[in-house]
Parts: C-alpha cells; structure tokens; sequence
C-alpha cells in the first residue's frame, strides 16, 4: 500500500492515525494541509515526511499567483521556510527543501516551468526513496542470521518511508531471500507506532509478529528471545548518534548489556554532517495529552502533567553499525559516514 502519492494535482496521504483499523487517505490540495499531516503524524517518518515537503511545496509553488520570476523566487523561498519549520528533528524534512530550493535556483526555466519541474522533482524523489530502501534492505540481510527474532521500535516500514521500508526493509529482504525471520515490535508508547503500525505491517506480509511492551526488552533479551535489533532514524550526527523514537536508546542498552547486535537502518539523507554530535539535535516535545490520554480517554489523574520527548538519542558506541543504501557502515562512523556522504563508497 502506497504511504502517498499523486492523484493528479492532489496529494494522497494515508492517514496513520486511524491503522490499522481503518485505510484512509487525506487528500491535499495546499501546503498547509500537507504541513498538518506531518505535525499530526498523519505522516510519519523521516523518509516519508522529506517527500511529503517536497510534494507540499509543489502544491506551494502552485499557488503562487504573481508573473515577475523574481517575486516568485522570493515568495516560494518563504513557503520553503514554513515547511521547513514543520518537525525539528527529522533532517530529511530540511534536506528535502534545500534539494528542491537548489532545484529551483539553478533552473532557467520560466515560472510555470519551474511549477512542472519541482512536482517532477516530488515524484523523482518518491520512486528514488523506494529504490533507496530496497537496496538497503539487501545489504541489511546480509547481517540477519538464520533464523533470526528481530526486535525492533517505532515503526520504520514501507508507512514510514515512500515504500519498502527501512528497518523493516531489512526485514522484509531477509524474508524475501528465504531466511526464516520473526519480529518482536515494541509497541512504542505512547502513540503506539509498534502495535499499531508495525505489527500491521509485518501481519500484511506474512511475517510472525509479535507485541511486546517497551519495558521488556531486558527480559526478552536475558531469556535469549533475541537474535538482533535493527531500528531506523530520523537524524544520524557526523559521529554516529542516531536520534530515533524515544525508547530506542534503552532498548540499546539493554542491547549491549545482553550481548545482542544493534543495527540502524537509514538512508544518507538521514545522516547530517553539519551536526557534530547527538547533543546537537533539536529533540521534539510534544502534547503532554499524548502521554496522559489514549484515544481521548484519560487515563492519569486529571492533575497530572507529562513528559513528552518524541525522541531519543542512542550513542554510537552502542551502534554495531549503520545499514546504509551503500552498504553496512562501521566505527568509526566519522571517516565512514564522511566517505559515504561524499560518494567515495560505491554501492554493494
């Protein structure tokens, strides 16, 4: 099932609040509407919310009335801000912009050109992400054993991305090559992305999978009940840290302390040079309700507040290595990372 998608001059954006009991899509006709489905994580994911943007500031440019190229360079530099603003934490958000804004700089194309050029652009970059995914599912099988459980958090499949997935690509490509493969899905308190998204996900692909709750990957792990993790990101530092759905730094943890490989799966459009290390990624706070509510009904006492970070930063040093489109990245992440970005490791 496609996460989105052009129906014409519409946006078509499933709606992962309402999975898995209900499919969905929003249709989209302005940025604003494509900007509230990321906020309200009706789009979710750092792959798919880069190609929403650029989806979004297509229907941007397309609103731009005014005829003098120049104002329109100006007023659409000004809508690349705004979407830009959208989520701090997944880099994919920004580096989508700028991909579109250098797109735009250099064209010489006339006004509604430039409007053709940036939804082609949109779409370039949904079929290049699905491609992207499914390269590094292959590389990441390759470190997947035979059988294997699989503990994963949040959810980084095919509705996290334009299609396939990222750690559950790995999965997904590990399955596809006859390995024998189970997951364990963290059920991701508290929007519950594991139980609701994930589980779907692996249920669709005839996957087994099973439920756990975040607290017991410590157990799961003591007993033997897991052969490897593998996560994704939304934004990986210069150095390696890799910030991902709260949760995943203590089922890193507990990774290490029990022995059991930790992977991250992410494409290079997730890994941001220009952030040295975790501590300089802008962590996102979000609604206390979320925390203090399930489906409207709340279930702490009404004088509670919450805590409400949507993100975690896991170090590199709990990273046994980077599951890439190009291949299997190893400490230190700084040169490997660094050659990657660069073009300097050719595809496997």
């Amino acid at each position: 099932m496609p996460t989105l998608y052009w129906e014409d001059d519409v946006v078509m954006i499933l709606d992962q609040r309402k999975l898995p009991g209900k499919t969905v899509f929003m249709p989209c006709r302005d940025m604003r509407r494509v900007i509230y489905c990321i906020q309200t994580l009706a789009t979710r994911g750092a792959p798919a919310i880069g190609v929403a943007a650029a989806m979004g500031l297509a229907l941007a440019a397309r609103s731009i009335r005014i005829k003098n190229k120049d104002l329109f360079m100006e007023r659409f530099a000004e809508k690349v801000e705004v979407m830009r603003a959208a989520r701090p934490t997944a880099v994919n958000l920004s580096w989508a912009c700028d991909r579109i804004l250098n797109l735009v700089a250099k064209s010489d194309l006339d006004i509604e050109g430039i409007k053709a050029l940036i939804k082609d652009e949109s779409q370039r970059m949904l079929d290049e992400d699905i491609e992207i995914n499914r390269a590094m599912g292959k590389n990441g099988a390759a470190v997947v054993p035979d059988p294997a459980v699989i503990i994963t958090h949040c959810n980084a499949g095919s509705l996290a991305t334009g299609g396939y997935g990222t750690a559950l690509g790995v999965v997904r490509a590990a399955h596809e090559a006859g390995k024998k493969v189970s997951v364990i899905a963290d059920e991701t308190r508290p929007l519950l992305q594991g139980a609701r998204l994930t589980a779907w996900e692996m249920v669709q692909e005839g996957i087994p999978v099973k439920v756990a709750v975040d607290s017991s990957s410590g157990v799961l792990m003591s007993r033997e009940m897991v052969d490897i993790c593998v996560v994704g990101a939304d934004r990986i530092a210069k150095n390696g840290d890799a910030a991902n759905k709260i949760g995943t730094f203590n089922l890193a943890l507990q990774a290490q302390r029990h022995n059991v490989p930790f992977y991250v799966a992410a494409p290079l459009s997730t890994v941001d040079l220009d952030t040295p290390t975790g501590e300089a990624i802008p962590i996102e706070e979000r609604d206390p309700a979320e925390v203090t509510h399930i489906g409207g009904r709340l279930l702490a006492p009404p004088e509670a507040d919450a805590l409400n970070f949507a993100f975690d930063v896991t170090p590199n040093d709990l990273i046994t290595g980077i599951i890439t489109e190009v291949g299997v990245l190893k400490a230190p992440y700084i040169e490997s990372l660094s050659r990657a970005k660069a073009g300097l490791i050719s595809k496997e």
